[in-house]
């Protein structure tokens, strides 16, 4: 079983706090009680009421957001909090009762064209998924059900799934005026009725969950370090919001090369290629001078 893992994160708002979770604990549904009367659908909630300083409980796809009184402040107890939740969900503990009603939060989920005509994104009004995946084929989707069900269109050739949204890469064989409103309407749907998009243990099978991620980032030689960093906090954003990304592989500091993999809508895009040498190549050389002679993508 897939161990729980909670991390506390400020809001704009400094009543509230956001106690993250590593994993999904509804079913990208979202509920707010605003007392333990009001939270009998959910046992979490009523047991975070019995905390004097809870005014409001708002349970999401993989968060708990908790609002408090004044008498303390959330650096004096949140860490208490974080431990509390974590050890509630670990013990088995029951989030929220079948018979709950969600708070109406509709879904939506428009189609974006990006840099790549192969490639169409399907962007949700909320979470999807806790880490970034990406299928070529059916038997690679093992791990999520929506990208199974998916792979069932003849025209699908792969999926890339992040944060709120859905890349999908067709074959030539249909045209997007003709399947676009078919498959906006079918992610729709099954987001609404609440199934899973990714299986529980996904991340940890794929070696994706945070501390996964980190475990692996501590291993790497400084340069390498500087070089993710660079990407994370200059490139991704921007290739995100095109419905793709790009991963970090090696570097080499004998030849001073490094790979990446392109993904999403990146993967085989006409001007893809253009980005790599004009955009992260020069950015890399300028940022870290003498270390980076060439960046290639080992898939482009």
């Amino acid at each position: 079983m897939n161990t729980f893992k909670v991390s506390a994160q400020e809001t704009s708002n400094n009543n509230i706090v956001k106690f993250e979770v590593n994993q999904f604990i509804t079913k990208h549904q979202s509920f707010e009680f605003n007392n333990i009367d009001d939270a009998k659908a959910s046992p979490l909630a009523q047991q975070l009421f019995y905390l004097p300083f809870v005014k409001k409980v708002y349970l999401s796809s993989n968060f708990v957001a908790v609002e408090r009184y004044n008498i303390v402040e959330w650096s004096d107890v949140q860490d208490e909090v974080s431990e509390q939740i974590e050890a509630y969900l670990n013990d088995g503990g029951v989030v929220v009762e079948e018979t709950a009603a969600p708070k109406k939060v509709p879904v939506t989920v428009y189609a974006e064209s990006t840099p790549n005509p192969s490639v169409m994104k399907f962007v949700a009004n909320k979470k999807i998924v806790t880490a970034l995946f990406e299928f070529t084929s059916i038997d690679d989707a093992k791990l999520s059900p929506l990208a199974t069900e998916l792979f069932h269109f003849p025209f699908v050739k792969s999926i890339f799934i992040d944060e709120n949204y859905v890349s999908i890469t067709k074959y030539d064989i249909a045209e997007w005026e003709d399947i676009t409103i078919e498959l906006r309407e079918y992610i729709k749907n099954y987001i609404e009725q609440g199934k899973d998009i990714m299986l529980a243990n996904a991340a940890e099978t794929l070696k994706k969950s945070s501390q996964q991620l980190d475990s692996h980032f501590d291993t790497l030689d400084d340069t390498s370090k500087e070089i993710i960093n660079i990407l994370e906090e200059y490139v991704k954003p921007a290739v995100a919001s095109d419905g793709g990304n790009i991963q970090f592989i090696s570097y080499d500091a004998d030849t001073k090369n490094v790979s990446v993999m392109l993904q999403g809508a990146c993967s085989g895009c006409p001007s893809s290629t253009y980005t790599l040498k004009s955009g992260i190549e020069n950015m890399l050389k300028e940022m870290l001078p003498g270390k980076i002679e060439m960046v290639e993508a080992i898939n482009g």
